[in-house]
């Protein structure tokens, strides 16, 4: 199988997609990092445009992480440029910043405090009023269910029930941009597939951009824009039925061994 050369860019259909002349929730412009002697990202574009889910798809080790330390900061930005909403993150961080939403990977609750405690504690650091914050709390953990959780502690939550958390955390401030990175890991089927109806209910409802990370084929939907990234390099980026198109393939698990030269075996929950 021979391994795509350029990336395959798909022009967005009118009516999949706001005017051309929209910002766009994300933009990142020819991204490289490296850590020391290893190129980690190569010239890495694309963009998240606002109201949309994006796919990012990748083996572990695409870059995929790396890229959303450098989207969040935690990373400065060697070469190139990445912007929200128009605010480049290197000269408008606060600007940036207040707009972004994020779920990693790792979990990252407090175990000992209660659902509520989590969330007023996260809302400090964002510099919303105690007042204020208790009712934002009360409207996000309505819109993820866990309502009559409010009181409990998180230990004692279902990994998915934690998840959920997260994702009210990140919502708090009234985000326009959410990063999801790989938020799925080490949940059951059902509460997988929970997750990630609310994540597109989010886009729906309310139209919030995400960029949402996975290795995992099935967690891609017909209707998402995806981003294909291997090795450092994205090899392909439009909705999920152009990429298949201009591919050739007749799936996406024979579009991404065509594009990647690959046979990953991919598309089931995580271990």
């Amino acid at each position: 199988m021979m391994q795509s050369q350029m990336p395959i860019d798909s022009p967005a259909s009118p009516e999949r997609r706001p005017a051309a002349a929209a910002i766009a929730a994300l933009s990142i412009d020819r991204v490289s990092h490296c850590y020391g002697p290893r190129l980690a990202l190569d010239d890495v574009s694309l963009d998240v445009a606002p109201g949309t889910f994006t796919a990012l798809l990748g083996l572990n080790g695409a870059g995929k992480s790396t890229l959303f330390s450098l989207i969040t900061r935690l990373f400065g930005v060697q070469r190139g440029h990445i912007r929200i909403f128009g605010h480049d993150i290197g000269r408008a961080p606060g600007e940036a910043l207040r707009v972004l939403g994020v779920v990693f990977q790792p979990r990252t609750l407090d175990l000992d405090l209660t659902v509520t405690q989590n969330l007023l504690y996260h809302a400090a650091l964002h510099g919303i009023g105690r007042g204020h914050a208790r009712t934002r709390a009360g409207e996000v953990l309505a819109q993820i269910h866990l309502s009559d959780r409010s009181g409990s502690k998180v230990r004692d939550l279902s990994g998915g029930q934690m998840r959920r958390l997260e994702i009210a955390r990140a919502l708090l401030h009234r985000p326009r941009l959410l990063l999801l990175d790989e938020p799925t890991v080490g949940l059951d089927v059902q509460a997988r597939d929970d997750m990630l109806d609310h994540v597109r209910a989010l886009v729906r409802e309310q139209g919030i951009a995400v960029l949402f990370a996975t290795h995992l084929f099935d967690e891609i939907a017909e209707s998402d824009d995806l981003v294909v990234l291997h090795q450092g390099r994205v090899l392909a980026r439009g909705p999920l039925p152009d990429v298949l198109a201009q591919s050739g393939a007749r799936d996406l698990h024979a579009a991404f061994m065509r594009l990647t030269g690959t046979a990953a075996e991919m598309g089931g929950p995580a271990p």
